[in-house]
């Protein structure tokens, strides 16, 4: 099997089975080893910020060795188990599924009967802000931005380090699916401890720093060709694809974070609303600018629309990072 229908095969599994909560996620193994780190370096290390990068390094060397240790064991049994393993470990950095059922749970809360009490507390298990006091339009806006900003981690930067690894020689005798596998585990783990660390908080402010900066540097390419491969998806689904360029390059720094507003703002531009703004954080009120126009409130159909953009930018995204590959190779 040819590393581009493995690539697709991995998708594929990813759009029909999710994350089942039965099913132990990789992640969660990250997660844990985040938390154990995190409580040796902070009692080891008075300075913080040194604890947080003996954290990051740690967190990353024993992710790769373990996956490296996992794809070299099964490769010593079987190539085919080998090849399903890595399979399966590209798969489960893939969150496109889980974005949209999440997504449509809330749309379900909201359309057609509005159940606002259901849908706050819907949208509240994927985004940060506080949402009890959101109203219709203010949960329909929190739930497209979330969409929109974590097509990025969640679908397409994985998929970049993935593809990018897939050319690099050999490590631990992997073929190019286990070294995919072996870089998009790598950006997971970068990514679980910046959404675990990287709060501008008394307690991660400083211990933080270095896994909000890996993850900024791991999503710089990623974010701004998802944000450009939104523009291709306006067009694909009829939506306005001038408008989505123009709020793309206008506001996609309109954010603090470098890499949040590109998807954002293509988003916003396509779908002629206005995503961003102020919104309470733990009962404080955060100051942000906004991207797009206001030519009309968010609705619940916007989370649809948003759902269906992401995939096709995301479809678009995988196909154009394996015939790049593809040109490398041959070249």
């Amino acid at each position: 099997m040819s590393f581009e229908m493995q690539i697709a095969l991995a998708l594929l599994v990813d759009q029909l089975a999710g994350d089942p909560r039965w099913l132990p996620h990789p992640v969660r193994m990250i997660g844990w080893f985040c938390q154990w780190f995190e409580g040796k370096y902070r009692c080891l290390l008075a300075n913080k910020r040194l604890a947080g990068f003996c954290t990051v390094i740690s967190v990353l060397l024993v992710t790769m060795l373990a996956v490296g240790m996992l794809l070299t064991v099964a490769t010593s049994l079987s190539s085919v188990l080998a090849d399903v393993l890595a399979i399966l470990m590209v798969y489960a950095s893939v969150a496109a599924r889980d974005l949209i059922v999440h997504s449509r749970g809330v749309y379900t809360c909201l359309h057609p009967d509005e159940d606002i009490d259901a849908a706050r507390k819907a949208v509240a298990m994927i985004v940060g802000r506080d949402t009890d006091n959101l109203d219709r339009a203010g949960v329909s806006r929190a739930c497209v931005e979330t969409v929109a900003e974590n097509m990025v981690d969640g679908v397409t930067a994985p998929l970049f380090f993935g593809i990018l690894c897939s050319l690099l020689p050999p490590v631990y005798g992997l073929d190019a699916i286990g070294l995919a596998a072996l870089g998009a585990m790598t950006y997971k783990a970068v990514n679980t401890m910046d959404s675990m660390f990287g709060y501008k908080n008394d307690t991660y402010l400083e211990f933080g720093w270095t896994a909000a900066r890996l993850d900024d540097i791991a999503n710089f390419i990623p974010a701004r060709l998802s944000g450009l491969l939104v523009i291709v998806a306006a067009f694909i689904l009829q939506l306005d694809w001038r408008r989505a360029a123009r709020i793309f390059f206008r506001d996609r720094l309109q954010h603090s974070s470098p890499n949040s507003a590109h998807t954002e703002a293509a988003v916003a531009g396509a779908l002629g609303i206005q995503l961003g703004g102020d919104a309470f954080y733990f009962g404080r009120l955060t100051m942000k600018p906004t991207m797009g126009e206001k030519t009309r409130e968010v609705s619940e159909k916007d989370i649809v629309s948003t759902g269906r953009i992401m995939q096709i930018g995301a479809l678009f995204f995988a196909v154009l990072l394996l015939l790049i590959r593809r040109a490398i190779l041959e070249g």
